[in-house]
């Protein structure tokens, strides 16, 4: 079971524009190799920055407006959201230590 929580076009803006902390926001889909590479890294960081941050999902086939309003063109990306605006965005499998990496910026 995934830590991450799922989001849909009805709960973004309460779960990520509006958050009193970063979040990173994985767009992903189920068929998508590359995702369930990055998937157990993006529980581990929902776990370690529990309180700090989180982590949600967003899957492309379900939200394509989402994925469209955020211009995901390729799969997994991962947008790094702090205050409601983007602040860094990855496309592609990425170790464990650089989402963090990225992530402990926003801190």
């Amino acid at each position: 079971m995934s830590k991450a929580t799922a989001v849909t076009a009805d709960t973004f803006e309460t779960e990520v524009l509006q958050s009193a902390v970063p979040v990173v926001v994985d767009f992903w889909a189920e068929w998508c190799g590359p995702c369930r590479m990055v998937a157990p890294h993006l529980d581990a960081i929902a776990e370690e920055y529990a309180g700090k941050a989180k982590v949600v999902k967003v899957d492309v086939d379900s939200e394509p407006d989402l994925a469209g309003r955020y211009n995901v063109m390729s799969i997994p990306t991962l947008l790094f959201v702090k205050d409601g605006k983007v602040v860094d965005q990855s496309v592609g499998a990425e170790p464990k230590s650089s989402i963090a990496a990225r992530l402990e910026k926003l801190l």
